[in-house]
């Protein structure tokens, strides 16, 4: 067998993710490699948390990027949080916050379930209801920005509900951080994680996370250890801590979080509003053009992600074969659904630097020739 290096094709991705990344995010991944204890490094770490601390709205001091995706920041969350036999009300709307509910059990702690319909927002009245029959909850889970459904909840008042029955929240924000208002302190939110490959445009593998002054607390004075030692935030803490010596915990992903610096120094620059409104205002142009070609959404307009777009498949269409021509012929990757929705939807991407008129202009084109082939 002959082996060579390996040249991917250059995709444009509008997908529910990974999204397409800047050519200065790139860059950044180039530059010179130092070591993760370099005081050059723990000087970029510092920026790198003040900067994060501006994507969350948040003055959090444990405001750091855990060296692993989306999904390890969920369990970090979790695992930090929960012990054996706490009780949780997770609200429950598509895959992800599926995945919260097993995260939940895992921990040994009691899943208390709020339910809603695929491709909806979470009912807050639903939450308060859970909240007034289970007083022993501690925690209140739910995801912002279900990437499965495209569905967008009011995190708000979702937390403002939470504290009237004095529960931490677990917010998940994987897909709504840059593109839609995230605001921690503001919302009153205790543990947040989000994904560096949606919204920010970084590459994956990297999963912003923030805790409270309250979910410290909570973390300092467990009765048990946390289960996983890689995850467990008393260690890593100290090691993303600029006061003082930082203490060794694991080799950090060096060069990715030059990129991640650099991405979120874009978003600052831009600023939250213009991002958010940038993203608002290309979902609209692609509303427009998919209602030309007689494409309608699964989500209601008051409850769209506008940076994950979920719409109905026309029928008689082969959800796989236009995906993979799309692919083929473009160069062009959208979503397939997921669970219920799978065959039935497609989930197109407009996050981060994937939010631009050339690529809806090029989504629109292709799906047009496709769908008269």
């Amino acid at each position: 067998m002959t082996f060579s290096s390996f040249i991917p094709p250059q995709r444009t991705l509008m997908g529910p993710g990974p999204s397409d990344i800047a050519p200065q995010v790139l860059a950044a991944l180039s530059r010179p490699t130092v070591g993760h204890l370099d005081p050059t490094f723990g000087g970029m770490m510092e920026q790198l948390k003040q900067l994060l601390q501006f994507a969350f709205q948040t003055r959090n001091e444990c405001t750091i990027a855990i060296s692993a995706p989306g999904s390890a920041g969920m369990e970090a969350c979790f695992v930090n949080l929960l012990q054996p036999g706490d009780s949780v009300v997770v609200c429950i709307n598509g895959v992800f916050g599926q995945r919260m509910r097993e995260n939940i059990t895992r921990c040994g702690a009691k899943a208390v379930v709020v339910e809603d319909e695929w491709g909806r927002a979470v009912t807050p009245q639903k939450l308060e209801d859970a909240l007034k029959q289970h007083p022993e909850a501690k925690f209140v889970a739910f995801v912002h920005a279900e990437t499965s459904t495209g569905a967008l909840s009011d995190a708000k008042t979702l937390c403002s509900i939470a504290k009237q029955y004095n529960c931490l929240t677990i917010v998940d924000t994987v897909t709504s951080l840059g593109g839609v208002e995230v605001n921690v302190d503001g919302w009153g939110i205790d543990a947040v994680y989000s994904g560096s490959q949606k919204c920010l445009s970084c590459v994956p593998g990297l999963s912003p996370v923030s805790f409270s002054p309250a979910a410290v607390d909570v973390i300092k004075n467990r009765k048990v250890p946390v289960q996983s030692w890689f995850l467990d935030q008393s260690l890593v803490m100290t090691y993303w801590s600029g006061k003082g010596k930082r203490s060794y915990h694991h080799t950090a992903p060096v060069n990715s979080l030059y990129a991640l610096h650099e991405a979120l120094l874009m978003l600052y620059k831009e600023g939250l509003q213009q991002s958010w409104q940038r993203h608002l205002t290309q979902h609209q142009k692609l509303v427009a053009g998919l209602d030309e070609l007689g494409i309608d959404f699964v989500v209601p307009e008051s409850e769209r992600i506008p940076q994950l777009n979920a719409v109905n498949i026309p029928q008689g269409l082969d959800d796989a074969s236009v995906r993979r021509s799309l692919l083929d012929e473009f160069n062009l990757e959208i979503g397939a659904g997921l669970g219920p929705f799978a065959g039935k939807t497609w989930r197109i991407g407009l996050m981060g630097y994937a939010a631009r008129n050339e690529n809806i202009a090029l989504c629109l084109a292709a799906l047009k020739q496709v769908l008269s082939n």
